[in-house]
């Protein structure tokens, strides 16, 4: 385990007065790992800085009713987002899960896992060889570097999630690696490293694609559809979107 560096994330935070500001200071006063916090109160931003995940911070801020939506995280070209969906067929709400992935330093990367409806136990995450998740799990390849390593020492094993029995769960890992060299391939969140079943539905997989960094994505609204960022977050969460 690597001593983790700062980092900074960014959340449109709805921000009414200074009432507002204060409860969000105060709610992230008591989130472990934050150092910072800087409220922009006509740009209804909240910045932040510290080793905790934005999973953690988006907790802290929903337990006293604050909404809040991901803006960017880490430098420029330093962060990406992996969306994990179930392959099996018939589900409703294929999404299950989240991971944010943040260069936190060199050779190091801090990835934000959350996890909601699948059963409870142990999940395996692994970076995967490619990106192919045409039969979901079983299209990606073997984990990552795995014939290059010792056994289990692997680069593209990032580490264990525990689900509990309301099926959710999250973890905070990091792993010797840099973003770049991800962008395009895979992550599997599984019971299983190997021998993928494509209707087994707590098997979640997704391709890992950059995202904006703090201060890199100022959209409002969309350009294709006109939607503003709280419409898209309501279309997303009724998906079944973390």
């Amino acid at each position: 385990m690597h001593e983790r560096p700062l980092f900074k994330t960014l959340f449109a935070v709805p921000l009414h007065c200074d009432g507002c500001v204060d409860s969000v200071r105060k709610a992230l006063s008591q989130v472990e790992g934050i150092q910072s916090v800087a409220c922009h109160l006509e740009d209804q931003l909240v910045e932040v800085e510290g080793t905790a995940g934005p999973s953690a911070i988006t907790s802290a801020l929903g337990g006293i009713g604050k909404d809040c939506i991901l803006r960017g995280s880490g430098t420029p070209n330093s962060a990406a987002v992996c969306i994990l969906e179930t392959h099996a067929l018939g589900v409703e709400n294929p999404v299950r899960g989240l991971a944010r992935l943040v260069q936190a330093g060199p050779k190091l990367m801090i990835i934000d896992l959350s996890l909601k409806g699948v059963s409870p136990g142990a999940y395996q995450a692994s970076i995967r060889q490619n990106g192919d998740i045409s039969r979901g799990a079983a299209s990606t390849g073997g984990v990552w570097e795995e014939s290059d390593s010792p056994a289990g020492l692997s680069r593209g094993r990032l580490g264990q999630i525990e689900i509990d029995q309301t099926g959710s769960g999250g973890v905070l890992l990091d792993s010797p690696v840099e973003i770049w060299e991800l962008i395009g391939r895979s992550i599997v969140v599984s019971r299983r490293t190997e021998k993928f079943e494509q209707d087994d539905e707590m098997t979640l997989v997704g391709v890992i694609a950059r995202s904006a960094g703090v201060w890199e994505n100022d959209k409002i609204v969309c350009s294709c559809s006109g939607k503003t960022v709280w419409e898209e977050r309501t279309e997303q969460t009724s998906k079944g979107m973390l």
